[in-house]
């Protein structure tokens, strides 16, 4: 007897209560094996696939690509024992309306700018929307396409299969590179100014669109304040030199300067926690659990903000630990929905770019956000029992930006100060 499985929307993390159907990977009719993905969603912040959580032969599909359904809703009917039972022909996903047809108008579809996507081949064709989006803007022609060994189901190419084309190419394809480059933004717009002069407009992926949103509407939602403070990290640079070998050897992790000032930041919201929290109407949400955001900046030029929950309960290890494999996942587009979900505090490293100091946007709902200068080694004044005299310290801008609704300049202050006083009182004998 055949037996109907409905396969539903699954939880993606807090916050997220829908997701957009993007692409069905099966039709009326197909045969799916266990945990095969049969289709690709996308969320305000990342795309996934969702797997068939039992064998058989697809019945019914519930929604048209370019729906919303809602988390826990049913979207696909499995057969999970004999084929026969239903007719294949009631649903046929080539009549199914395309994702331009649903999606309103704010949002662009990203096939509409991939280089693969008018080929024939019926390679190109099985791809789907995620790898096209990183074969776009890695510049991968379809040519290369062709001989990457998918290991997918029927040799189809999924994520890891290009990112692992990815890594492997040799520097010597530039010409090749360029070449694709140039054919993933054909929709480009080239044309003369009024004075003669030529300027291109590019159409922004939908993740430089959300961040764009984002940050808008986080400028017209905090009154946004930043205020600076000068901070000597000569200690803790020096300790970090020593210890970070043998951190590596007994922990097989790289131990960073942004891991000691995550475990800083820590320290200073357990002291001030009112900076730990956000607004709601008329009303504070002083948050608990200090889930730590590490800003961070991925491949294509975009940002993605991955948080570590409880980062309060973690020691140096932990944190490391965490940090390493977030960032890792976030550069491969691996991290699922929930780990970008529930930040209460934002750290963000400037001096990655060898940048002075900068003034960044709050990460909303969040009241405010920390940002690391570059780390320079100047002449400054050092007070002593025989009197001041000049060294050459490692010294580091930190500027806070807050929201003034509920975070003054008193408590921004008392936590910078508390934040710069824990990093110029590190402990060169500090044990790892």
């Amino acid at each position: 007897m055949a037996k109907e499985i409905k396969i539903i929307l699954p939880p993606m993390g807090e916050g997220i209560t829908d997701a957009r159907i993007t692409r069905w990977l099966v039709k009326v009719g197909d045969k799916v094996e266990i945990d095969q993905p049969i289709v690709e969603i996308a969320t305000d912040k990342v795309d996934s696939e969702v797997p068939a959580i039992s064998a058989g032969t697809v019945k019914e599909l519930l929604f048209k690509e370019g729906d919303t359904p809602q988390v826990g809703q049913p979207i696909l009917t499995l057969v999970a024992e004999g084929a026969a039972d239903f007719p294949t022909t009631k649903i046929e996903s080539e009549n199914l309306p395309k994702a331009e047809e649903k999606v309103p108008n704010k949002i662009i579809t990203e096939n509409k700018t991939q280089p693969v996507a008018d080929n024939n081949d019926e390679l190109l064709i099985g791809l789907s929307p995620l790898v096209r989006k990183i074969a776009k803007e890695e510049g991968i022609t379809p040519a290369e396409l062709k001989q990457i060994n998918g290991s997918g189901l029927n040799g189809r190419i999924n994520k890891d299969d290009i990112l692992a084309y990815i890594k492997k190419r040799d520097s010597r394809i530039n010409e090749i590179e360029t070449k694709a480059v140039q054919e993933a933004v054909q929709n480009t717009i080239t044309q003369p100014t009024e004075t003669g002069a030529r300027h291109e407009v590019i159409p922004m992926d939908r993740m430089r669109k959300l961040i764009a949103e984002h940050m808008v509407m986080s400028k017209q939602t905090s009154a946004h304040v930043t205020s600076f403070i000068e901070v000597d990290v000569t200690n803790m640079v020096e300790w970090r030199n020593r210890n970070k070998d043998n951190f590596q050897k007994t922990e097989g992790e790289k131990l960073t300067l942004t891991h000691l000032f995550a475990e800083a930041t820590v320290q200073a919201i357990k002291k001030h926690p009112l900076i730990n929290s956000s607004v709601d109407g008329d009303k504070i949400i002083l948050k608990k659990d200090i889930n730590l955001s590490i800003a961070t900046a991925l491949p294509n030029g975009n940002l993605i903000v991955p948080v570590i929950k409880n980062s309060d309960r973690l020691n140096l290890v932990g944190l490391a630990k965490s940090i390493n494999d977030l960032a890792t996942r976030a550069r491969e587009n691996k991290l699922k929905p929930d780990e970008i979900q529930g930040g209460t505090f934002t750290i963000t490293n400037l001096g990655m770019f060898d940048t002075l100091t900068g003034t960044p946007i709050i990460n909303q709902p969040q009241v405010a956000i920390l940002a690391i200068g570059s780390i320079k080694k100047r002449p400054v004044v050092i007070e002593t029992n025989a009197g001041d005299v000049i060294g050459i310290r490692q010294m580091c801008i930190i500027s806070l930006s807050y929201d003034h609704r509920i975070v003054d300049g008193a408590l921004a202050g008392t936590f910078m100060k508390t934040f710069r006083d824990t990093i110029e009182n590190f402990n060169l004998e500090r044990p790892l």
